[in-house]
């Protein structure tokens, strides 16, 4: 179980955290500028595999071509329809160096290397390629953090067939940093405020435009200096706060306007799936019932393996 739940303080770790963020922005940012824009910005996320963080396909001058961080041998891979592969290693570097690498990565691959330049969601973020202090890698540190992304998205993927309605991926989104699942009621909200750093208030109130309840993961940072789970509803509604959830170790943030949930209580837990199951469960109960949503049109059973789910 530790295997799959492996401790990752924050602290320890939390400027290769924030290297690997930013490494994750400049691939993402890839994805980004070679794709058509789709609600709520899931054209812009990246995606856990077995070995790290993907675009995905990005179809780009007549070629599709993946990029890929390895964190497991930890490499940045680019591959191409044409079967052509190119990668680098990932470690301490500069910014700056590793801006460069990604685009020699891509114009080797055939592809367009023009990317978006400027960090998003980082306040005060130095451009990529003016960034020349050497930041740290970990790759210790690194690889226990993808090691509990991966049973994360486990729970996350099993906790999203329990959904009628409009549900998105589970993916990472490279400003904020953190794995992500959102539930749509279907009903429009009303007009976020914005004011999020380094990211455009019209791509946030496109983001919010409809009822969301979303749970999501987080390595520390923003007001947390722990990983964490969250959950939280847009908007929120009344009793929304004052809700019982589940397990007794999640909390509500005021501060955030979020449902809390230490990653050490879920990995301390005799079942963590299960632990964290009932978190999202609960969570979302409480965003669900208190703003109306329909439940009996939108919820349905947790999906099984190779078992249709039954229609009345």
């Amino acid at each position: 179980m530790t295997e799959n739940w492996p401790a990752i303080p924050y602290g320890a770790w939390r400027e290769s955290c924030t290297t690997l963020q930013l490494f994750s922005q400049v691939v993402g940012k890839y994805r980004i500028a070679h794709s058509p824009w789709l609600n709520h910005s899931w054209h812009a996320t990246l995606y856990p595999t077995a070995r790290g963080f993907s675009t995905g396909p990005v179809f780009d001058n007549g070629r599709t071509i993946e990029l890929l961080l390895d964190l497991v041998d930890h490499r940045l891979i680019g591959q191409s329809s044409g079967g052509k592969v190119e990668a680098r290693a990932l470690g301490p570097t500069t910014m700056a160096a590793f801006f460069a690498q990604t685009k020699e990565i891509i114009a080797a691959l055939g592809g367009t290397p023009k990317l978006n330049g400027k960090p998003n969601e980082i306040p005060d973020g130095v451009p990529f390629a003016q960034d020349d202090a050497t930041r740290p890698y970990d790759p210790d540190a690194v690889n226990r953090f993808f090691r509990a992304v991966l049973s994360v998205t486990e729970v996350f993927q099993l906790f999203r067939t329990g959904y009628l309605g409009k549900v998105s991926p589970v993916h990472l989104f490279w400003g904020s940093f953190d794995l992500a699942v959102t539930r749509f009621s279907g009903r429009r909200a009303p007009s976020h405020p914005g004011g999020i750093p380094a990211l455009p208030d019209t791509i946030t109130r496109e983001a919010y435009s409809h009822e969301v309840s979303s749970a999501g993961f987080w390595p520390g940072g923003g007001g947390i200096d722990e990983p964490a789970f969250y959950s939280y509803a847009y908007p929120a509604p009344e009793g929304f706060a004052a809700s019982a959830v589940q397990p007794d170790a999640a909390y509500f943030h005021p501060t955030l306007g979020e449902f809390i949930l230490p990653y050490e209580a879920v990995r301390a837990a005799a079942d963590p799936r299960a632990t964290l199951l009932a978190f999202l469960q609960s969570t979302y109960a409480a965003a669900a019932n208190n703003a109306g949503w329909d439940r009996a049109a939108l919820d349905c059973a947790i999906g099984k393996p190779r078992e249709p789910r039954a229609i009345g």
